[in-house]
């Protein structure tokens, strides 16, 4: 295991906060604009942020041959349905609460790995699932509540989530011989085309010129989410530390919560703080394992 470097730390640190506080800056760029519409120009940007990143690691861009299938079937679970479903998820919800059902993405990928490649499940595994449904139910139920509130969201956003999971499992246990970025550009290529055509048949009657606002949260995405966060985790995801990668990413959701109620005046509710204490739990029991 390597150890990390001052300027890894600080890599981490920008990365976790970069991803944290695009839950709100999201919800600024679809409150008033179509949400595929939206997604689909940021990863439009964001291929050319990637192409320029490739260009200047020198990675090859080119597929092998017989692997476009694999790189679709990648493609479909970790870029497609995950960004298709979050966006809805994001329109519908406070971003807070979608960036906390979107981060049970761990917990489903315990799961798809016990349904689908026959994984053998710990006791603290099954609490954490136990944890995390408890806590999305917790949520889903408060909206059924209002009158106002978005049942639906808060379904689209699992969806994600499980998705994220499902295809986090193929990604690991799929072989293709591609460096990490050129895979990455080439599953977001076929994700725009396919949100592209998809935006068109759904929204073509709302999509107008982004304002100010909405182009400064689809740059956001493009340069700093599609591009540096992306670009950052390629190279912390092969040298870090389990137990840093798990902070990261259990951080992010808390980033959200307090990013939106700071950026947007959204107010947290204890469903809120409760749903973050329990999937909190949940991630731990299946990020961190037990020393032996």
């Amino acid at each position: 295991m390597n150890t990390l470097t001052r300027k890894d730390l600080i890599l981490l640190a920008l990365l976790t906060f970069t991803w944290g506080i695009n839950w709100p800056i999201m919800k600024l760029g679809v409150q008033h604009f179509p949400p595929l519409t939206f997604r689909a120009l940021s990863m439009l940007g964001g291929i050319f942020v990637i192409w320029i990143a490739a260009r200047m690691q020198k990675a090859s861009l080119s597929v092998p041959p017989g692997q476009i299938k694999t790189v679709i079937r990648l493609a479909i679970p970790n870029m497609l349905i995950w960004h298709v479903f979050i966006i809805l998820g994001v329109k519908m919800l406070s971003s807070g609460r979608a960036a906390t059902l979107g981060y049970t993405m761990p917990v489903w990928a315990v799961l798809a790995g016990l349904l689908f490649y026959g994984d053998r499940i710990s006791r603290r595994a099954l609490f954490g699932i136990a944890m995390a449904l408890t806590g999305a139910l917790l949520l889903l139920s408060s909206e059924f509540s209002k009158v106002s509130g978005q049942p639906v969201g808060t379904l689209f956003a699992l969806i994600a989530a499980a998705s994220w999971g499902y295809g986090t499992v193929m990604m690991k246990r799929t072989s293709i011989d591609m460096p990490t970025i050129s895979l990455t550009f080439w599953m977001l290529c076929f994700t725009t085309c396919t949100m592209g055509l998809l935006a068109l048949s759904v929204e073509h009657e709302s999509i107008r010129m982004p304002n100010m606002i909405e182009w400064g949260a689809i740059l956001y995405n493009a340069i700093i989410v599609f591009g540096f966060a992306h670009v950052a985790w390629f190279r912390l995801a092969r040298i870090l530390p389990p137990v840093a990668s798990s902070l990261s990413v259990m951080f992010i959701p808390v980033l959200g919560v307090f990013a939106g109620a700071w950026m947007l005046n959204e107010t947290p509710h204890w469903q809120d703080y409760a749903a973050i204490v329990l999937i909190l739990l949940a991630m731990t029991t299946v990020l961190f394992k037990p020393r032996t």
